[in-house]
């Protein structure tokens, strides 16, 4: 990105008016002779490049030479490049709320995004929805149409992961249109039913410099406890019960680690099973991906969950599950957990309950 140029090397939150004066003093440190100054030209000024020290000393640079070095030196092809770069981060600083969000096909409504905000300080920012908050660093490209934007998500349930995306904004608006994670970039602000994207409308609330937004703490990558089993003990028969487990359930109770969803987010998500396989979705994101094998001989039903994806891959999660009615429930322990006795939740696994969703 940036003019062909990948990597900037900018600090955390950008300031132009900086940058002019980092350009400044090259420039005066280039007149008085300075060898690193004579250096960082050769080094970043593509006239430059074939001559040496003395001749560099001579030749006749102007101040914008010492702006485009200091543009390269932070990983751009130009000084507007830059200046680009950094009016855009300062145009998307400050607190927004979310005025519309489409997932996947799906519109979330006013009351499910009434607790959600963006804050932006630079190129950090905190996510705060109900279900999480989820902190990083994002990247912009303005030298594209549309602009992008990556986010690089440092702390809370995404650490460590990416989403691409594009966006707009004019004035205190902004349209952003993201891929979920492991989607790819989108190239129109759309989010049909199947392309795994999200599109967002948001308005500032404030264009003052948010409190506390630091992009989050780099956290060290959990040891992934667990029981790991050759996965041909899940090619099991399937039974009555699996068929019955068939097809596309919407969540009535989800709480996770003893938070419970808010109803308004419950609507977003689904479960579907083909035979002995099956996947949780909301908003368009697979939180698991899964085959079963069920003891029905014990009361509650002992259920285990080969992971299929992610770190988890290859490991077990084991759970219970019962018939409420029409319904079933489930409560499922975190991967090494011990198996729960019962369906009181806890802040050690998931704990669910599914309808049927009439075909």
């Amino acid at each position: 990105m940036h003019g062909g140029i990948v990597d900037t090397k900018l600090p955390a939150r950008p300031n132009l008016e900086h940058l002019r004066s980092q350009a400044k003093t090259l420039f005066a440190q280039w007149k008085h002779g300075e060898a690193a100054a004579a250096q960082a030209f050769i080094d970043h000024l593509p006239k430059a490049k074939k001559m040496t020290p003395a001749a560099v000393r001579r030749a006749a640079f102007r101040l914008t030479d010492a702006q485009s070095v200091v543009a390269r030196q932070h990983g751009f092809a130009s000084w507007p490049a830059l200046s680009r770069h950094v009016e855009q981060l300062r145009a998307l600083e400050g607190e927004w709320r979310f005025g519309s969000q489409e997932v996947d096909g799906v519109v979330m409504s006013a009351a499910a995004l009434s607790r959600s905000r963006l804050l932006i300080d630079g190129d950090r920012f905190r996510m705060e929805s109900p279900e999480a908050i989820y902190e990083g660093v994002l990247t912009i490209d303005v030298d594209v149409t549309p602009a992008q934007i990556t986010t690089e998500f440092v702390e809370g349930p995404e650490a460590g992961q990416q989403t691409l995306g594009i966006y707009e904004v004019t004035g205190d608006r902004l349209m952003l249109c993201v891929g979920l994670v492991g989607s790819s970039r989108p190239t129109a602000f759309a989010a049909p039913r199947g392309s795994r994207h999200a599109l967002q409308h948001l308005r500032r609330t404030s264009a003052r410099r948010p409190e506390n937004v630091t992009g989050g703490t780099p956290q060290p990558e959990p040891a992934i406890s667990g029981e790991r089993e050759d996965p041909s003990t899940f090619d099991v028969p399937i039974t009555p019960l699996m068929r019955r487990l068939e097809g596309e359930w919407m969540p009535v109770l989800l709480v996770m680690d003893g938070k419970p969803m808010p109803d308004e987010w419950l609507k977003f998500g689904s479960r579907t099973a083909v035979r002995n396989e099956m996947k949780v979705v909301f908003g368009g994101q697979v939180m698991v991906h899964a085959k079963l094998r069920i003891d029905e001989t014990t009361t509650p039903m002992a259920v285990d969950y080969l992971n299929l994806d992610g770190r988890q891959a290859g490991i077990v999660s084991r759970g219970i599950m019962e018939w409420v009615g029409d319904e079933v429930q489930f409560h499922i322990a975190k991967p090494g957990g011990s198996r729960p006795t019962d369906f009181t939740a806890s802040d050690a696994g998931t704990l669910s309950k599914w309808k049927k969703v009439k075909s």
